[in-house]
């Protein structure tokens, strides 16, 4: 006897598009309650400012959401995917979770956004066969008329002050290719070439002198240690060619990038968690959690791996 068919889990990752702090408190505080009486797991991800209106508003409710600053947790949009939003829902693998993801926001830079809004385009994939509901805050007011266009291309279902419907553009792999865009390049960067393992140590130490002549602080030297390796080592290994690592001062950021003969066909590399008891394969998972961005421009010709460190100056996050 053959029994029946498992149900497909069901997972929701609708856009909520919001006028003003009333219509956001309006469609978030009912989803986090409604989460809650039904005993399913809520969090929230959201800028501090909203993270301190919405648990506010919750009152007593508040203390059973998991309250994330996504100005912190996802100050780099590559690591949300693994960090914040799976963090919390593989705590409960048997369980529909609620998580308001609040990821793209008024002061975001541009070059932070193409990152953003992959992130965004990855998530329903990276969810496959999983139950929950994620949502996506979007300022309509304040947010380009771009930015909303490309909300409805990321997310299959919006969210509106008097409606609810499926949305007639999305296409998550169109914005995933739209926004494959190379970094701007860089101005008198320091060029090194690896030619392979055994030059990876004497490419870091370079590396890590232009770093601090560009102004990179000590206490953020051993992260970009560990960035570079990681960077070179995959390149290496995976594209199995020499790469090119190059470095220089883009605003308030230190860049550096890893350019090299290969080609990234998954565009969750990096961003998917690792499984219980992986050892390899973590390399540009720990990137995306060290940097502060990480931008990916891949092709046939070629790959360039971008990771960009804060130098001094006031937090933009």
């Amino acid at each position: 006897m053959t029994g029946a068919a498992a149900a497909p889990a069901e997972f929701a990752h609708p856009a909520l598009f919001y006028g003003n702090d009333e219509e956001y408190l309006a469609g978030l505080v009912p989803f986090v309650t409604d989460g809650l009486a039904l005993d399913q797991p809520v969090a929230a991800a959201v800028p501090h400012a909203r993270l301190t209106a919405l648990a506010d508003a919750l009152g007593a409710d508040a203390a059973q959401v998991t309250l994330i600053d996504m100005n912190e947790a996802g100050r780099n949009p590559g690591r949300i995917i693994a960090a914040v939003l799976h963090r919390f829902a593989d705590t409960y693998p048997d369980r529909h979770v609620r998580i308001i993801a609040e990821a793209i926001w008024v002061g975001r830079s541009d070059i932070e956004y193409p990152a953003c809004v992959q992130h965004e385009a990855l998530v329903n994939p990276s969810f496959l066969g999983r139950a929950g509901t994620i949502v996506c805050p979007y300022d309509i007011t304040h947010l380009a008329p771009a930015v909303l266009a490309d909300a409805r291309t990321t997310h299959p279902l919006l969210w509106e002050a008097a409606a609810r419907y499926p949305s007639d553009h999305y296409a998550p792999d169109d914005i995933i290719d739209r926004y494959n865009q190379p970094f701007p390049a860089g101005v008198d960067a320091a060029e090194i070439l690896v030619d392979s393992p055994a030059d990876v140590p004497i490419a870091r130490h370079t590396a890590t002198a232009h770093a601090l002549r560009l102004g990179l602080s000590e206490d953020r030297i051993p992260d970009f240690e560990l960035i570079v390796t990681e960077l070179i080592t995959n390149s290496i290994e995976h594209a199995k060619s020499p790469c090119s690592l190059s470095i220089w001062r883009h605003t308030d950021y230190l860049a550096c990038e890893v350019r090299d003969t290969g080609h990234i066909t998954d565009p969750l590399a990096g961003r998917r968690p690792a499984t219980p008891g992986q050892f390899r394969g973590r390399g540009l998972l720990l990137v995306h959690q060290l940097a502060d961005l990480v931008r990916t421009h891949t092709g046939p010709t070629g790959t360039s791996q971008y990771a960009l460190l804060r130098l001094s100056g006031p937090d933009q996050f």
